[in-house]
């Protein structure tokens, strides 16, 4: 990524560049990210290829004003933090499902180990959607306290991974990411490339049993903390306190215009979920 680059970024961030890479600048990106670029999967609707490279990503992120999902916006953040002087690992993850009896596919996800000059390593995501607002400390096994809910990173034990996620002792390394007390994901600890994750996007964006490819999402953090969400035709607003209220667009119309108005998304037409 060139400087010419990197100052679109933040300037689509809202933040100036930073002077050193610290946990602070950290945790400040990481919340504009939130805020200001979209967890979404319209190229899946839209029938849009999704391509894993850089170039691929500016120009869908930064050139049509897009979100994505976590492996097109934690690996451009990844490739951001890169340019901005941090040292990033990628890690792949497998998100739990069934109540957290259940692992999914390999490469299921992807999240970011960050090691700044100043505050040792961190958990950094931003395409989960509904997450942590901040970054985590990766080698902290306490309760981290966040807007997004009470989080520990916690190493899974070989009990676990082998009922659960059909692992065995050797990979008793792997760490277990919990909010409010249940398991979120799986994190392996080797690093990765961007191009280890091309297979878990085609699943993800072409499988019946993905439940990406059921409906069309577009959420995001909003700037007093809640969340803004369109899945499908339904407009739901969520308060830093859980209050929700839910509105239906009546016309396509109505529906470009929320995702014009509440995630800066310009589109000719309205996602439709795929019939496979």
């Amino acid at each position: 990524m060139d400087s010419v680059q990197v100052d679109a970024y933040l300037s689509r961030l809202g933040v100036q560049y930073p002077a050193w890479p610290t946990v602070d600048v950290l945790r400040e990106l990481h919340r504009r990210h939130l805020r200001t670029v979209p967890f979404e999967n319209l190229s899946v609707h839209l029938g849009e290829e999704i391509v894993l490279e850089e170039k691929r990503l500016l120009d869908k992120v930064l050139g049509a004003r897009r979100g994505g999902f976590c492996y097109e916006l934690n690996g451009l953040f990844g490739a951001l933090l890169t340019a901005l002087g941090y040292e990033v690992t990628l890690l792949a993850a497998r998100v739990y499902g069934d109540g957290g009896r259940r692992l999914g596919i390999p490469y299921d996800h992807l999240a970011l180990r960050v090691r700044t000059v100043d505050g040792g390593d961190l958990l950094a995501d931003v395409g989960f959607g509904a997450h942590s607002h901040g970054p985590l400390a990766f080698g902290e096994r306490g309760e981290q306290e966040d807007p997004g809910g009470t989080f520990r990173v916690v190493e899974a034990g070989p009990d676990a991974a082998g009922v659960r996620g059909g692992h065995d002792s050797a990979r008793a390394a792997d760490l277990d990411v919990l909010r409010d007390g249940k398991p979120v994901y799986r994190v392996e600890p080797r690093p990765r490339v961007l191009g280890d994750f091309v297979s878990g996007a085609w699943w993800h964006s072409t499988s019946p049993q993905s439940h990406f490819v059921q409906s069309p999402v577009c959420s995001r953090v909003t700037e007093d903390g809640g969340r803004v969400t369109l899945s499908g035709r339904r407009l739901t607003f969520t308060t830093a306190d859980g209050a929700r209220e839910e509105r239906e667009p009546a016309t396509d119309e109505e529906v470009l215009a929320a995702y014009r108005d509440h995630f800066g998304i310009t589109l000719d037409r309205v996602p439709t979920a795929r019939r496979l």
